[in-house]
């Protein structure tokens, strides 16, 4: 009989610590779904601070266009006109307008 061993797949050895609970393969911390979702939930939040600073015109838009805001990937790819129109109305308001702009970058940056 052979002494070889043959491994098809992952080999852990431990030896020692505490809480060892398995294999990370490089995910750390939030799920890339967890991350859109804070995106989403942090622009809803800065878009609804912003509204007092808003026309009555561009609140009307910004209140249509958050139902469209939501933490599913492929329907914020498709609603990138309503990304676009809140950019312009936060662009539009100057420096109170900065930190909206600033979350729709990394929510755009996360759907790349």
């Amino acid at each position: 009989m052979s002494d070889t061993t043959n491994n098809y797949g992952n080999v852990v050895n431990v030896n020692g610590g505490q809480g060892n609970v398995g294999i990370n393969y490089g995910t750390v911390g939030a799920t890339p779904d967890d991350r859109l979702r804070a995106a989403v939930e942090e622009l809803t939040r800065l878009l609804q601070d912003l509204r007092p600073h808003l026309s009555p015109e561009q609140a009307q838009t910004v209140d249509e266009a958050l139902p469209e805001l939501t933490p599913d990937r492929a329907a914020l790819r498709q609603r990138g006109l309503v990304l676009a129109s809140v950019a312009q109305i936060a662009a539009a308001v100057g420096a109170v307008g900065q930190p909206v702009v600033d979350a729709l970058g990394q929510l755009i940056a996360l759907l790349s």
